[in-house]
């Protein structure tokens, strides 16, 4: 594995980690809707990045389940965090819409 690689697995983990851990932060501290979606989506997210780094390293192997030569599990990693926050977004307008 090369340099460039390595450096861009690390940084992702790091980032992804900090957010995930500041996103548990936020759900101790709120029981509102949108912002646990949010969060949910943030730590799907962070799941993303450890299962992809996991595969890099020849630990997992993702695409075990293949629908029409795609990959589900790649699929469904890319999609959730942004379903997630679709959600939370859309609770948050229609909140602002009903006032």
């Amino acid at each position: 594995m090369s340099a460039d690689v390595v450096i861009m697995l690390a940084s992702r983990l790091v980032v992804a980690g900090v957010a995930a851990f500041l996103a548990i932060v936020l759900w101790s501290m709120t029981r509102d809707t949108a912002w646990m979606f949010i969060v949910i989506g943030t730590i799907v997210g962070y799941g993303e990045v450890v299962l992809s780094t996991l595969e890099s390293l020849g630990v997992v192997q993702i695409d075990v389940l293949e629908i029409g030569g795609i990959s589900l599990f790649r699929v469904l990693f890319a999609i959730l965090p942004m379903l997630f926050f679709i959600i939370a977004f859309s609770i948050l307008i229609a909140r602002k819409r009903i006032r």
